[in-house]
């Protein structure tokens, strides 16, 4: 259980630099305040207020909030659930996050430093929730009781 609780704290503190990062994000949306960028060029304020910065109606930065706030949610329910719902959302949240970084690359032309921090933390995420998934002691797909370790 030694790395189980390793990989959860991991999971945890990333998940909350992608809190500190989407709320940030969201803030600046709406306030309609300018996004600090650092790396200075205009990148972020031509990404943040794209077509692509919301979808459906609803700003990016509010989803990747959602996202990140599930994963920490997700460390609070036991067992299997937990772990699959953790790492349910953080490959989907990985696969957006692809997606927002090409639609940067190729279609909007401006990187921003905040959606590429995003982006690695989500990746972190979705391969931490995976490997705990994974490590987790074999069982058979959908059971989500406790386990019962056999003494073979």
């Amino acid at each position: 259980m030694r790395g189980e609780r390793r990989l959860a704290i991991a999971i945890a503190v990333v998940a909350a630099l992608g809190v500190a990062v989407a709320a940030y994000l969201t803030y600046v949306h709406y306030a309609d305040v300018k996004v600090f960028c650092a790396a200075g060029g205009g990148g972020c304020e031509k990404v943040q207020t794209s077509s692509y910065a919301k979808l459906a109606g609803v700003p990016v930065a509010v989803l990747g909030l959602i996202g990140y706030l599930g994963i920490l949610a997700s460390l609070a329910v036991p067992g299997e659930a937990g772990r699959f719902a953790g790492a349910l959302i953080a490959l989907v949240g990985f696969g957006f996050s692809v997606y927002l970084t090409y639609r940067e690359l190729f279609t909007i032309k401006a990187i921003c430093q905040w959606c590429v921090a995003s982006a690695v933390l989500m990746t972190l995420l979705a391969v931490l929730t995976t490997v705990r998934l994974l490590r987790a002691e074999e069982q058979p797909f959908g059971t989500f009781g406790p386990r019962v370790r056999s003494r073979g």
